[in-house]
């Protein structure tokens, strides 16, 4: 994953909601099968380890956010096993057949937690965050953001 997800990843955390944070976590979880599939294009074993152990430890943080007191959670658990089982098989294959395989059932997952996180009203889970505004300044390359500190009480007191 490069530096520049990584950033976009943590704003986006720092922003989001109960729902918000679930469609994100599937987000780093394709980042990182992407990663892996360039890594087997490239050849580069370590970096495929890398990048499905990483994948691998985001589906446990899917599994570990469910809700067991509603009956889905228990299929969602299945699902995630599932996946957790078939990238398991790429990493010792080194193939991509089980990325593909996880790929295609958590894509399906990801649109509905996309349609269930735009009904989300939830408040934001972390408070007291700094506020970003994407303004019209541009830099040599991209759209830059303007931090405004209007906020003096952030932050722990001690």
């Amino acid at each position: 994953m490069q530096k520049e997800q990584i950033q976009e990843f943590t704003l986006r955390l720092s922003q989001c909601n109960r729902g918000g944070m679930i469609v994100i976590i599937y987000d780093i979880y394709f980042a990182y099968a992407n990663d892996a599939k360039q890594a087997l294009i490239k050849e580069d074993a370590e970096a495929f380890k890398t990048a499905v152990r990483k994948a691998q430890r985001t589906l446990e943080e899917l599994m570990h956010a469910l809700d067991f007191s509603y009956p889905i959670s228990g299929n969602l658990y299945a699902l995630y096993v599932y996946c957790r089982n078939a990238l398991a098989r790429a990493l010792y294959e080194f193939r991509e057949d089980g990325i593909l395989e996880a790929e295609k059932v958590l894509k399906r997952l990801y649109s509905a937690f996309q349609e269930a996180a735009k009904k989300d009203a939830s408040e934001p889970l972390m408070r007291n965050t700094q506020q970003v505004y994407a303004g019209i300044t541009y830099g040599k390359s991209d759209l830059n953001e303007n931090f405004m500190e209007m906020d003096t009480q952030r932050g722990f007191f001690v």
